[in-house]
């Protein structure tokens, strides 16, 4: 998926005013989750994205332990557009990853969302790209 595609998908799944409010709040929930997943599992990701977002997965080295709250309450913080709100942030945080769900392949979602326990929140992450599934 090419950076266009990602960012106008972002944009119209998240309901944002504009390319840019797209590009930040992809950058705000790419960000977070390179602080959250492995660095290998972040690369794995970075390299199946277009290199303009590729990068945001691939700036922390450090893995951090933090409940969904906390990765709601980083997104939220770093997005540079709008105001701060734990739900709207929280919804696009999903939005980013249903795109990022059609974008990468091989198992390579799957892989990251093992790392997230399941017993602080972080399914919420994955409810949009869930409920858009075909059944098997």
């Amino acid at each position: 998926m090419q950076f266009e595609e990602f960012t106008g998908n972002v944009q119209n799944r998240a309901q944002l005013d504009s390319r840019e409010a797209a590009l930040s709040i992809s950058r705000a929930t790419l960000t977070t989750l390179s602080e959250r997943i492995q660095p290998g599992e972040a690369e794995n990701l970075a390299a199946q994205l277009p290199e303009e977002l590729g990068r945001f997965l691939e700036k922390v080295d450090d893995v951090e332990r933090f409940d969904f709250d906390e990765f709601v309450d980083r997104v939220d913080k770093r997005d540079e557009i709008g105001e701060e709100d734990p739900s709207e942030a929280t919804f696009h945080a999903q939005a980013v990853v249903d795109v990022l769900a059609e974008a990468v392949q091989g198992g390579a979602l799957e892989d990251v969302r093992m790392q997230l326990p399941e017993d602080d929140g972080y399914d919420a992450l994955f409810e949009i790209a869930e409920s858009e599934e075909s059944p098997a």
